[in-house]
């Protein structure tokens, strides 16, 4: 059958997830003394969930400072960014994604998305999308076409405010808790109101409290078909002064 003419794009996502940004939720990364063991195995439920969907391809979102980029073909994640050897890693990536040469994936967010989707069987088609802190319209429309004339799956990597406590990265500011509990909340209902709420958070407040899930959920919001989606939120914590939230959704 013939492709739709660009206004009447068939837009279908299938499935999407939320997992955190860190490199120590893959095996063997934090070496000797494994941490975040519940955030690993909540972000791999997420992960499985989407792979359980049967999506033609799985889209990795990734916040990057080089944005817009767009990676396709056999993808090979990397952490060595991160300072880790990928030698140590608690298994081998299959990185047979696509066809042709092999293409580094060595942004972090983005090769642990990667490593992950490995890590939950997945075996089908992967690209990867790095989106920045761009005009809201811009990351609709970005995520409007990862889906277009496609089953598809996003699997979202960010996390939410860097600033809950003295552990944090970054110092604690107050609003960081208040902000983490109601974005929870709507990612658990993804309802309209709760879509209206999500897509008015200002990207100068995201940006002061260091939550790189923004942009991500923001394709997010692009994508989404207007139904609310069966959510399971897999986990929530705030490991050293960070927040994390594994969140998984289905339209199937």
């Amino acid at each position: 059958m013939p492709r739709r003419a660009a206004r009447y794009r068939r837009i279908v996502l299938v499935a999407a997830a939320l997992v955190p940004p860190t490199a120590l939720l893959v095996p063997g990364a934090s070496g000797a003394t494994p941490v975040l063991g519940v955030e690993r195995a909540a972000s791999v439920a997420a992960v499985t969930a989407v792979r359980g969907a049967r999506p033609d391809v799985v889209v990795v979102v990734a916040p990057s400072r080089d944005a817009p980029v767009r990676m396709t073909g056999r993808l090979h994640p990397s952490l060595a960014a991160a300072g880790v050897d990928d030698a140590r890693l608690g298994w081998v990536p299959r990185a047979t994604y696509g066809r042709g040469p092999a293409v580094l994936v060595d942004d972090v967010p983005a090769a642990v998305g990667i490593l992950l989707l490995d890590r939950a069987g997945w075996t089908g088609p992967v690209e990867v999308a790095g989106v920045g802190m761009a005009p809201v319209p811009d990351l609709r429309r970005t995520g409007a076409e990862l889906v277009a004339d496609r089953d598809a799956a996003l699997l979202l990597v960010g996390g939410l405010s860097a600033r809950r406590g003295p552990d944090g990265p970054l110092a604690t500011d107050e609003r960081a808790a208040v902000l983490d509990d109601a974005t929870v909340n709507d990612l658990g209902d993804l309802g309209p109101a709760a879509r209206e709420r999500l897509g008015a958070v200002p990207a100068q407040v995201a940006f002061e409290l260091a939550i790189s899930a923004w942009a991500p959920l923001q394709v997010l919001l692009g994508a989404a078909p207007p139904e609310r989606p069966d959510t399971v939120v897999h986990h929530v914590s705030a490991p050293f002064g960070a927040t994390y939230a594994c969140v998984s959704w289905r339209w199937t």
